[in-house]
C-alpha cells in the first residue's frame, strides 16, 4: 500500500475526526493520519481478509473526508463545464459523472464525481486530500455564476462489493432499481429510526455497490445499522487501496496530479465527443489548446502513458519504483504498485514512453537495484463488477 500519511493535508495541524471516529475504536481500527484526519487503515481481521471481503460479500469503509458541495442556480452546469474537459450541460437528471479539474496548462488540479439533482442543481465530491483548494478554486472561478456552497455537516460512507444491494435493500427499498452511476434520495430504515440519504450507485473498488451522503448526525446509526447486516464488515484505507489499484482507477497524489494531464493519464474516456475538437461544445475549459493537441498528436515521440503492469515474478514493486528498457536505459517510473489480493499477482500502474506502452511490452522495473521484469498488461487487472442493468 502507498504511504497514506502523505495524503495528511498539514502534518503541522491537529488531526480532524470523522462522525465514525469512536465507532472505528470501539470496533478495533488502527488510525492513521489521511488527508488531515484520523482514518482506519485496517481493522483487527486484517487488510487480506478486508479486500477479499469486499470481493466477495459487501464492505463499509469511512469516507467523510471526501470534500461535498452544491452547485446551485440555473447556470449551474454550464459553469461547471467550464472547468472540467467533460459533459456536464446534457447529463440527464439523475444521473453521475466523472471529471477532472484541470489547471491553465491541462493538468489535474483533482479528478471529482458530479451529479445532476435537477432543479439547478449540481452535486460534486471532490478528494478530501484536495478539498479545501478545490472549493476555493471553484468558488473564484464559478462563484458569480451559481452559489457553491460547501457541506461540512455532510458524512459519506461507501458500501461495496457484490452483496451490497441486498444488505441495502433491506433498509432502503428501492435501491436495487437503480443502475451504475444513478441515483437518487432515501429513506433508510434502521429499525428504530428513519435516516434521509443521498446516495449513488457508484465506488472506488470496481464492484457494485453505493455511496451514501448523510448528515453527519445521523451517520454513526447508519454505519451501525449496515454493519448490522450479515453480508457487511467495515473495511479500512488499505484494503480500499489495494481494492482500487486491481480495477485500475487512479489515486490523486499518486497517479495523477498537477503534473499530468488527461491524455498521458489515459482518461480520454471521461472526455465526451461534444468537447472535444469538431463537438459541438469543444474546448471552452483550462488548457483546452493543449489537450485538444495532444489528443490529435497521439503517441507522438517524448510523450508518456499511464500503463498497468504485471510482474513476472513474486515482488512487490512501490510506488517510485524506476523503470527502465531492455538496454538498462530510463523509460518512467511506478505510481501505485502492491500485491493484488484477488488475482495473487504483483501489478502496478506508472508512465512510460510512449513507444513502451503497447500492450505486451516487457520492461524492468529496477527494485533495489536488481530487474525485475513487467508486462504492459490492460486495466482493470480484476474485472469491473458495476450493475449496469
Amino acid at each position: 500500500m502507498p504511504h497514506l500519511e502523505n495524503a495528511l493535508s498539514a502534518s503541522d495541524q491537529p488531526l480532524l475526526a470523522t462522525p465514525l471516529n469512536a465507532l472505528h475504536i470501539e470496533l478495533g481500527a488502527r488510525m492513521v493520519p489521511f488527508a488531515g484526519y484520523s482514518m482506519p487503515v485496517q481493522y483487527p481481521s486484517g487488510l487480506m481478509a478486508e479486500h477479499h471481503h469486499t470481493r466477495n460479500a459487501a464492505g463499509l469503509f469511512d469516507v467523510s473526508h471526501m470534500g461535498q458541495l452544491r452547485l446551485v442556480g440555473p447556470d449551474a452546469a454550464a459553469a461547471l463545464e467550464s472547468l472540467i474537459p467533460v459533459d456536464v450541460i446534457d447529463l440527464p437528471v439523475g444521473k453521475q459523472r466523472y471529471g477532472l479539474l484541470l489547471t491553465e496548462e491541462g493538468t489535474i488540479i483533482d479528478d471529482l464525481m458530479f451529479f445532476n439533482k435537477g432543479n439547478e442543481e449540481i452535486f460534486v465530491v471532490v478528494n478530501g486530500a484536495c478539498k479545501v483548494g478545490d472549493i476555493a478554486h471553484i468558488q473564484a472561478k464559478i462563484g458569480r455564476r451559481c452559489q457553491v456552497i460547501p457541506m461540512p455537516e455532510m458524512a459519506l460512507l461507501a458500501l461495496q462489493g457484490p452483496q451490497a444491494v441486498t444488505a441495502l435493500s433491506r433498509l432502503a427499498p428501492g435501491v436495487e432499481k437503480l443502475v451504475f452511476m444513478s441515483g437518487g434520495n432515501f429513506c433508510v430504515n434502521t429499525g428504530s429510526e428513519q435516516i434521509d440519504v443521498f446516495l449513488t450507485r457508484s465506488g472506488y473498488t470496481g464492484e457494485d455497490g453505493f455511496e451514501i451522503s448523510v448528515h453527519a448526525a445521523r451517520a454513526e446509526a447508519l454505519a451501525r445499522a449496515l454493519l448490522a447486516q450479515p453480508e457487511v464488515k467495515p473495511i479500512g484505507l488499505g484494503a480500499r487501496n489495494s481494492l482500487r489499484l486491481e480495477a485500475g482507477l487512479c489515486l490523486y497524489g499518486n497517479d495523477i496530479d498537477t503534473h499530468t494531464n488527461p491524455v498521458e493519464a489515459n482518461l480520454l474516456w471521461a472526455m465526451q465527443k461534444v468537447r472535444r475538437t469538431g463537438g459541438a461544445r469543444a474546448g471552452g475549459f483550462p488548457g483546452a489548446d493543449k489537450i485538444l493537441a495532444a489528443i490529435a498528436a497521439g503517441a507522438a515521440p517524448g510523450t508518456r502513458k499511464r500503463v498497468g503492469l504485471v510482474a513476472l515474478e513474486r515482488i512487490p514493486v512501490r510506488e517510485h519504483t524506476p523503470l527502465q528498457d531492455a538496454a538498462g536505459q530510463p523509460i518512467g517510473e511506478v505510481t501505485s504498485g502492491l500485491l493484488g489480493p484477488t488475482i495473487n499477482q504483483c501489478v502496478a500502474m506508472g508512465y512510460v514512453s510512449a513507444e513502451h506502452a503497447a500492450l505486451g511490452t516487457q520492461i524492468n522495473a529496477i527494485v533495489r537495484g536488481k530487474p525485475v521484469p513487467m508486462v504492459v498488461s490492460a486495466m482493470p487487472f480484476v474485472p469491473n463488477r458495476y450493475f449496469r442493468g
